[in-house]
């Protein structure tokens, strides 16, 4: 998969194998159009355009437009992280901190931030596979814990 069909993954809340599972077999929504609304949104952020220029170039409302630009800059996090790991970690931090605002509190909301973290495990052995890099290689940046100081080249690959 390259850089915008991760993108379009993570905008239309696929995980990367299902996602690569739907390349090549003539569904053009994967092949073409969702890569190419990540192409145009990152093309939106970059030159500031109007949710109102966002929604004609996506053929959506401007609610849709808005959603839209809100879930290409939390893909971008994810997508252009330094590495698989760093990935993980946000794309885990994400789905946290959405669960937090729409009040994890019960069994049910529980269970299903616990399948939205196991989804993201899976994005991350997609990535690990397509490095071809074990799991151990970011085992530090895995543990890595905010407000401790680390040696100069701990995180060093």
């Amino acid at each position: 998969m390259n850089r915008y069909q991760l993108l379009a993954a993570e905008i239309y809340a696929y995980s990367y194998d299902n996602y690569q599972d739907h390349l090549g077999i003539g569904n053009v929504r994967f092949d073409k159009l969702m890569p190419d609304d990540a192409r145009n949104l990152e093309r939106a952020v970059a030159k500031n355009w109007s949710v109102q220029r966002v929604a004609r170039e996506l053929k959506v409302d401007e609610a849709q437009a808005q959603e839209a630009l809100r879930a290409f800059r939390t893909a971008l996090e994810v997508v252009d992280a330094e590495n698989a790991a760093e990935s993980f970690r946000c794309a885990v931090r994400q789905v946290i901190e959405s669960a937090i605002r729409k009040g994890v509190g019960d069994e049910n909301s529980v269970e299903h931030l616990v399948t939205q973290i196991c989804y993201r495990a899976a994005d991350l052995g997609f990535l690990l596979e397509r490095e071809k890099k074990p799991l151990s290689r970011y085992s530090r940046r895995l543990r890595r814990e905010p407000g401790v100081e680390y040696h100069e080249g701990y995180f060093d690959e």
